[in-house]
């Protein structure tokens, strides 16, 4: 079998250890991040494994390793790793990147109260915005309506105007 080496990009430094991806794929090896976080690699590769959605999505590639060498690594899409980092326990990670981990998994809460409580908050502010524009064409209506009655009555005097006009033609004996 041969083994195509990817080319990657180095994404960040995590405990200095370069996270890297494919840059064709945007496939990211999992070994490194465990390292960098001081987490087993067997435990969360088994992990993954066992996610119904995360194995799916597991792939092996032969990518360059911090080494300068060529190493087949189990790799998750880019899609899928925030999903994965979330999963890490912070109590498990090295006191280095304990902070960090802690950080991470509150943007994760926030970024998915934020989805979720914001396609709530865009209705309601969509709701709002239509109430106003009805009640402001309903002003309009009634200020139409008025102009209307408006324009009826003073065609009515002009009527009345031009038939008392035509009717009071003088009379030389009253």
């Amino acid at each position: 079998m041969n083994f195509k080496v990817m080319d990657t990009k180095v994404l960040v430094r995590v405990n200095n250890v370069d996270i890297v991806s494919t840059s064709d794929e945007q496939l990211i090896p999992i070994k490194p991040m465990c390292q960098a976080l001081g987490i087993g690699y067997s435990s969360q590769l088994k992990k993954i494994k066992e996610d119904e959605i995360l194995s799916s999505t597991v792939a092996v590639r032969t990518t360059v390793g911090a080494d300068g060498k060529n190493r087949e690594m189990c790799c998750l899409s880019v899609r899928y790793i925030f999903g994965w980092l979330f999963t890490i326990n912070p109590s498990n990670v090295v006191p280095e990147a304990r902070e960090s981990v802690l950080k991470y998994k509150h943007l994760c809460y926030d970024a998915l109260y934020d989805y979720f409580t914001g396609q709530q908050k865009k209705v309601i502010e969509q709701n709002k915005i239509e109430i106003a524009l009805l009640e402001e064409l309903a002003n309009y209506n009634q200020q139409r309506d008025q102009i209307n009655k408006n324009i009826n009555e003073t065609r009515k005097r002009i009527e009345q105007l031009r038939k008392e006009r035509l009717d009071n033609d003088p009379t030389l004996f009253d």
